[in-house]
């Protein structure tokens, strides 16, 4: 019997340790204490009543050795109540949005070898000591309590590997990879920070500078030292021209690791905000951290600044560098923007270079005030890398959508207007202005933000002000009834109409709402925000 419990453990075992991985992938293996954090806020994911009962039934089992028939029937209930578990378990996953699946990289696979080290201990023991009933039962015991306590199981085997293997992986592959950028001298390295727009400016300058260069961004979010290392060693080659390092950080210093990692001549800060607030500590750890890029560059280097923005105006920059400003509201500037006008297919803006009397329109299928900066600090780049302006708006129009950032999608019975990758204060309010602009029925589907720290509840109140001034909706979906109470607070205080207010726990009970709805016109559904796995709420 106790052969079959242990066979039965195993496989909640296994389900369980997927989750956590997963988990724990998606906060960063820790980094900053993420993961804790998770499981501290989701402890009901994982410490089950049909648990506790399993563990409370094999302590009972270490003190009944002497009667077999009794340690039979707590072996049975124990099997039947993980059997109940691990159905229940499962059904909650199918259940569940996956913003990301768990990816079995190299480190997740060496993460599970040392995971089934410390379930095999116990169970290797349990073999040793099969003579003796209380040490064999109570080391039962031991390997049960793991299977309750997996989600720190994980997180001991990330700590072992993390001062063993990882220390030696990290430190071969990055060698490779400093060696690599060494030999490639003629490699012009950019590198592109900021709370907010890090992706979208990437890939925007990808976009631009791929008209004359050949031009490698570090693919989808890699922006931590692993993740640029992975870049270099796997997709940066001789042909490359450029290669830009979008470049990510929680805490003070990490910025200028990435920098000392890469080295690059050119810089590019987007906007400085609150995102991450909680991890930095203060607005004044953030706007240090992202000048540090600025602050790396060589004195022969060229960083791009948003005039727009006061945390980068007011700086005290410690660097000598060249400087090209950009702007909208401001026009002493290098580079600036004047009549925006965004519509359903896109943007149209005019472009005014310094030293140039003239006016440029470009045309780009973007959308959002945001991505109109992104778009001038990637002309800035692009005419001191010496790219004509009739080819830079070509390059402006052919720039491709960036999925889940302001992407326009027709989804059959309304258009989405998805910008659900990451929410912001400063991006949430350009998607309401797009969203004001359009044709139409206006619906605004959102979680609302998260990650800011202290200021978190009030940022989502003053988001549900704008979403009542700004957007023009006629419905507002929220999804998650308790972390939405702020942006409802807002809505009220700013009149909007609560009748057109909906709450769900579910992002799918949105799209039923939407395809419900009975009107003549075009229907435009702002999705504000995607609620991250680590913020499900059930």
């Amino acid at each position: 019997m106790e052969v079959l419990l242990i066979l039965v453990a195993i496989i909640a075992i296994i389900i369980k340790s997927k989750k956590s991985l997963h988990m724990l992938q998606q906060n960063l293996y820790n980094e900053n204490n993420r993961y804790i954090k998770w499981v501290v806020h989701n402890s009901n994911n994982f410490f089950s009543l049909e648990l506790l009962i399993v563990l409370l039934v094999a302590i009972a089992n270490v003190f009944l050795i002497n009667d077999n028939t009794i340690s039979v029937i707590i072996n049975l209930v124990a099997i039947i109540l993980y059997l109940i578990y691990i159905v229940k378990f499962k059904n909650n996953l199918k259940n569940e949005q996956v913003k990301k699946p768990l990816v079995i990289t190299a480190r997740v696979k060496r993460l599970i070898v040392t995971t089934s080290i410390l379930y095999l201990i116990p169970l290797i023991l349990v073999i040793v000591y099969k003579d003796n009933l209380l040490i064999s039962h109570f080391l039962i015991f031991i390997f049960i309590l793991f299977v309750y306590l997996n989600t720190f199981i994980i997180l001991i085997a990330n700590f072992i590997n993390k001062y063993t293997l990882e220390k030696y992986v990290y430190y071969h592959f990055k060698m490779r990879a400093i060696k690599k950028l060494e030999s490639m001298s003629n490699l012009k390295v950019i590198g592109i920070t900021g709370s907010y727009g890090k992706t979208s400016s990437k890939n925007i300058l990808a976009d631009i500078l791929n008209i004359k260069y050949t031009t490698l961004p570090s693919p989808r979010n890699l922006n931590t030292p692993y993740g640029l290392i992975i870049t270099i060693n796997n997709y940066l080659d001789k042909f490359t021209d450029v290669f830009i390092a979008e470049m990510g950080a929680y805490v003070r210093g990490e910025i200028k690791d990435l920098c000392d990692l890469v080295h690059p001549k050119y810089g590019i800060l987007t906007r400085i905000g609150t995102a991450h607030l909680e991890s930095f500590g203060s607005e004044e750890n953030i706007q240090k951290t992202k000048f540090e890029l600025i602050e790396s560059l060589p004195l022969d280097g060229v960083g791009v600044l948003n005039k727009d923005d006061p945390k980068q105006v007011s700086y005290k920059l410690k660097n000598k560098c060249k400087i090209l400003w950009i702007g909208i509201d401001n026009s002493d500037v290098d580079v600036y923007a004047t009549d925006i006008k965004c519509s359903n297919v896109g943007t149209t803006f005019n472009v005014v270079f310094k030293g140039d009397k003239d006016k440029y329109l470009f045309e780009t299928k973007l959308l959002g005030k945001h991505n109109v900066y992104n778009i001038l600090a990637s002309l800035a780049l692009g005419r001191e890398f010496g790219i004509s302006i009739i080819k830079l708006q070509q390059a402006v129009r052919n720039v491709k959508q960036i999925e889940h950032r302001l992407e326009l999608k027709k989804m059959g019975y309304f258009y989405q207007i998805d910008d659900a990758y990451n929410s912001n204060p400063v991006g949430s309010k350009s998607a309401l202005e797009v969203l004001s602009m359009m044709p139409g029925l206006k619906i605004v589907v959102t979680p609302g933000m998260v990650e800011l720290g202290a200021k978190e509840e009030e940022l989502n109140r003053e988001f549900g002000r704008q979403i009542a001034s700004i957007s023009k909706a006629d419905y507002v979906v929220l999804i998650g009834k308790k972390r939405t109470i702020p942006i409802k607070e807002g809505l009220a205080e700013n009149n909007f109409d609560m009748d057109n207010l909906i709450v769900y726990n579910d992002v799918k009970e949105a799209y039923n709402f939407i395809r419900g709805i009975k009107t003549k016109k075009d229907i435009y559904a702002l999705f504000e925000n995607d609620l991250p796995d680590t913020y499900n709420e059930k």
